[in-house]
């Protein structure tokens, strides 16, 4: 029996190691220890063998059983190695491939310059102040000392609502509001930056219905115009991201302020365009003037004790100046192809360090 367990052996390793495949593996697995194997086979006749005789033959046959399964499960994992193998090979991706990703949204230059505006200013000690967009009478003009006669109560340049109130109701004709609440709601100093949506009665190129505005209030002992230069030169060179940044203040009227002056910036001409720095030319940008002293009276100041300055510009030319658009009226047409060229990704969020304009 000896030489027969030799031979069988022999012929069920030569088997398991010449399988070509799991399929004839398995043949060769059910030929050995099936039901009916040959291995299994032997097993059974154990039970008729004499104590002494299954002494000498189980230890043979129950190495012979395991032989045979440690080759099978070793000839197993060749096997399925090979496989995986070629079918990684036949199976190839190329990761280089471009992925077909959902067109991602755009951040539109308007939300994008308010960010810029609110890091440059915070930067310089600034908070941003909100306020509503249906003004009241008093807010959007009385406070701040704009006569009943003024032509920016007029009904073709300011949006009044309709219906019975208890002071005559507006769409806000600029942000100037948000400083009388804040001068009536907080002690000073005051530093506040106010931007957001306003109304007004234009339409064409330059001008809008609707349209963006940032206004600056600071309210303090001692606050003087050269304040108020130092500021303005500080914001333009953070925001436009020049050193050369030349400022021109002319002299002008503005009910809110007293002495009052608009701001030019300097501009060369570059391959037939203006660009902000230099002193080729001068290009209004911007309004402003120490605040009036009837202003500060009726937030409930001392206008002796406390000064202050204000400067206004509007948000959208800021962003027209900036990043090169001709014609306000495609900021509010929703021109998808236009939000794609001109509009920034959500990851260029605005910082000092990286560039306000990243």
């Amino acid at each position: 029996m000896s030489t027969d367990l030799d031979r069988l052996r022999a012929d069920l390793l030569a088997s398991i190691d010449a399988a070509s495949g799991l399929d004839a593996l398995d043949a060769v697995r059910v030929h050995a220890l099936g039901k009916s194997g040959a291995v299994t086979g032997l097993l059974k006749t154990l039970g008729g063998m004499t104590p002494e005789q299954r002494q000498v033959e189980g230890p043979r046959i129950h190495a012979l059983r395991e032989a045979v399964t440690d080759a099978i499960a070793a000839r197993k994992d060749v096997l399925e190695r090979a496989a995986l193998d070629a079918r990684l090979a036949s199976e190839t991706l190329d990761m280089t491939l471009p992925v077909d990703l959902p067109a991602p949204g755009s951040v539109h230059p308007v939300s994008q310059v308010m960010d810029e505006l609110a890091e440059i200013f915070a930067d310089l000690g600034f908070a941003v102040a909100t306020g509503p967009e249906i003004e009241d009478d008093w807010h959007n003009f009385t406070a701040l000392n704009i006569p009943e006669t003024h032509p920016a109560r007029a009904m073709h340049d300011t949006f009044y609502i309709a219906g019975e109130h208890e002071r005559p109701m507006v769409l806000r004709t600029h942000t100037s509001p948000v400083q009388i609440r804040a001068m009536t709601s907080q002690k000073p100093p005051i530093r506040i930056i106010a931007p957001g949506r306003t109304y007004r009665s234009d339409s064409d190129a330059t001008h809008t219905p609707m349209f963006h505005q940032v206004e600056g209030l600071v309210i303090d002992k001692g606050i003087t115009l050269g304040h108020l230069k130092w500021t303005l030169e500080t914001f333009l060179k953070a925001y436009f991201e020049r050193d050369d940044i030349v400022l021109r203040l002319r002299p002008s009227y503005f009910p809110f302020t007293e002495p009052s002056a608009e701001v030019d910036v300097g501009y060369t001409v570059q391959n037939g365009k203006r660009v902000i720095g230099g002193s080729d030319g001068w290009m209004e940008v911007l309004g402003s003037g120490m605040v009036h002293p009837r202003v500060i009276a009726a937030c409930g100041l001392d206008p002796a004790e406390w000064q202050g300055f204000a400067f206004g510009c509007g948000i959208d030319r800021l962003a027209m100046l900036k990043y090169g658009m001709d014609d306000l009226r495609a900021f509010f047409d929703g021109d998808i192809r236009w939000l794609r060229h001109y509009g920034f990704s959500a990851l260029d969020v605005p910082t000092l360090s990286a560039g306000v304009g990243a």
